[in-house]
C-alpha cells in the first residue's frame, strides 16, 4: 500500500452526474481494489474510497458519481491539478478459471473496466436504469459487451453458461442474481459498497454480516462470495 501525491491527467464528464478521473503515475492494483482519494486538506474530513476503473502502466483512472461534498470537489479536478491516493485496499475479484460473467449494474459497472482487461475471456453486461455512460470503454477493449438501459441486465444472461459471474451494482440487484444462480453450478462474487472511513479496517464503518460472521468490508471485502451476504439485513440498512 502506498500514499502517493500525483497528478491529474484528464477529468471527463459523462453524464451530469459521472464523470472519469485520470491521474498520472505507476500505480497498482487488483480487479476489484480501491484506493482512497482526495483533493483537499481538511474538509471534508474523511477520504473517499474508488474502485479501479482501469490501470496502466503511466496512469490509474476512476468512474466517480457525484455523490456529497467529496466528490464535488473531485470532480472540479482539472487537467495539472494535484490528488493524494492511498492504496489500494480490499480484496479483489478471484482469480477465474472457465467461463466469466462480469455484470454490472449504474456505478457498479466501474470496477469492471480492469477486470475484463485482466480477464480478457470473460463476457461484460452492462445494466443502466438511465443513460448508459462508459460503455465505448468496453468495446473497445474488450469484443464481448451486451448493455441495455431500462428492464434488468440479468434477463440477458444464460446463467448455466458461465461457472464464474463477478457482480457490482445495486443491492436488489445482485440479490436477484443470487436467487437466480442459487440452482446454477455457477460461482458469483459480489462486491459490496459501503460507507468507508479510513478502508484499512480501524474505525469498523463499513461492517457487514458474512456467513462467518461480522466482517469488514474494506479489509475483507469489498468483493464476497454470494453466498456468505446477508442480503436481506443490507436491503434494510
Amino acid at each position: 500500500m502506498l500514499t502517493l501525491m500525483a497528478t491529474v491527467l484528464s477529468n471527463e464528464r459523462l453524464t451530469a452526474s459521472v464523470f472519469r478521473l485520470a491521474i498520472e503515475g505507476s500505480f497498482h492494483g487488483e480487479p476489484g481494489q480501491f484506493y482512497m482519494l482526495r483533493s483537499w486538506d481538511k474538509s471534508p474530513l474523511l477520504s473517499r474510497p474508488i474502485s479501479i476503473h482501469d490501470l496502466t502502466s503511466t496512469a490509474i483512472t476512476f468512474l466517480i458519481r457525484l455523490h456529497g461534498e467529496g466528490t464535488r470537489l473531485l470532480s472540479r479536478l482539472t487537467s495539472g491539478d494535484q490528488v493524494t491516493l492511498y492504496g489500494p485496499y480490499g480484496n479483489g475479484f478471484p482469480k477465474p478459471g472457465g467461463n466469466v460473467a462480469l455484470v454490472g449494474g449504474g456505478m457498479g459497472i466501474a470496477p469492471l473496466l480492469f477486470s475484463a482487461k485482466r480477464f480478457p475471456f470473460s463476457k461484460v453486461f452492462l445494466g443502466f436504469s438511465g443513460e448508459p455512460f462508459a460503455v465505448a470503454s468496453y468495446q473497445a477493449l474488450h469484443g464481448d459487451v451486451v448493455f441495455q438501459s431500462g428492464g434488468t441486465i440479468l434477463d440477458a444472461i444464460d446463467l448455466n453458461s458461465f461457472d464464474k459471474i463477478y457482480a457490482c451494482g445495486p443491492l436488489p440487484m445482485m440479490a436477484e442474481l443470487r436467487r437466480r444462480t442459487a440452482e446454477t453450478a455457477a460461482q458469483l462474487y459480489v462486491s459490496i459498497e459501503k460507507r468507508m472511513a479510513c478502508g484499512i479496517g480501524i474505525c469498523n464503518g463499513c461492517t457487514i454480516n458474512v456467513g462467518t460472521g461480522n466482517h469488514k468490508a474494506c479489509t475483507v471485502g469489498p468483493v464476497f462470495p454470494a453466498e456468505e451476504v446477508d442480503f436481506d439485513e443490507l436491503l434494510e440498512l
